[in-house]
């Protein structure tokens, strides 16, 4: 599960069993990626809350699933195996898998190998349009080369009908996964015994967790 030691469901006392009971999923597992912050729970309330707010908060308004779009491709560049599967599952529930599959083969197309060392900024074909391929450049770009960015790129995402509060929510999802990718790869987290694709269902309070 992870190249640390983590605490279970069943042995988890004080505030990680109180955490733990708020993010369950509805047959009561935890995700390897919040159950390996077990040692820290101050740690995993903390990524819960940005991942909350970040992808599943309905302040936002970009779509949900261009969101999940963009930590998909994220990953991809990262060579994050466990984010990428999550989130594709993700995307397959909010469009259904024929639609789903059709973009993320489209995305995948666009990064070449998909690696971190290889991949390219142009933007997926196919299904992709012009405003979720500005999108994605500008996540390539934050994600591999973060140093090159320029006001250039977020006047960019403006003259493709984006506003402000909407590049904001791009940034911060490229930055989210940045950290979760990390997390994930630098502790040896799989998806052994995960249930792919959940996500919070209550959308509107900050402290409600549970994942459906």
């Amino acid at each position: 599960m992870s190249w640390i030691e983590t605490v279970a469901a069943g042995q988890a006392t004080g505030r990680l069993r109180d955490v733990y009971a708020r993010v369950a999923g509805p047959d009561g597992p935890i995700d390897n990626i919040l159950r390996v912050h077990s040692l820290r729970p101050h740690t995993l309330e903390g990524h819960l809350s940005l991942y909350k707010a970040v992808l599943h908060h309905n302040g936002n308004r970009l779509p949900r699933w261009i969101l999940e779009a963009i930590g998909v491709h994220v990953s991809r560049l990262n060579d994050c195996g466990y984010c990428v599967d999550h989130h594709a599952a993700g995307l397959r529930r909010l469009l259904g898998a024929a639609k789903a599959d059709v973009l993320l083969a489209a995305i995948a197309a666009g990064e070449g190998s998909g690696t971190g060392t290889t991949a390219t900024p142009n933007a997926p074909a196919g299904p992709v349009d012009a405003r979720l391929g500005e999108i994605l450049r500008y996540a390539t770009r934050l994600t591999l080369r973060p140093s090159d960015l320029s006001e250039h790129d977020i006047a960019a995402l403006r003259a493709h009908g984006l506003d402000d509060g909407e590049v904001l929510e791009i940034n911060q999802v490229v930055s989210y996964f940045a950290y979760a990718n990390r997390t994930v790869l630098g502790l040896g987290v799989t998806t052994h015994g995960d249930v792919l694709g959940l996500a919070p269902a209550n959308q509107d309070a900050a402290a409600d967790w549970r994942h459906a």
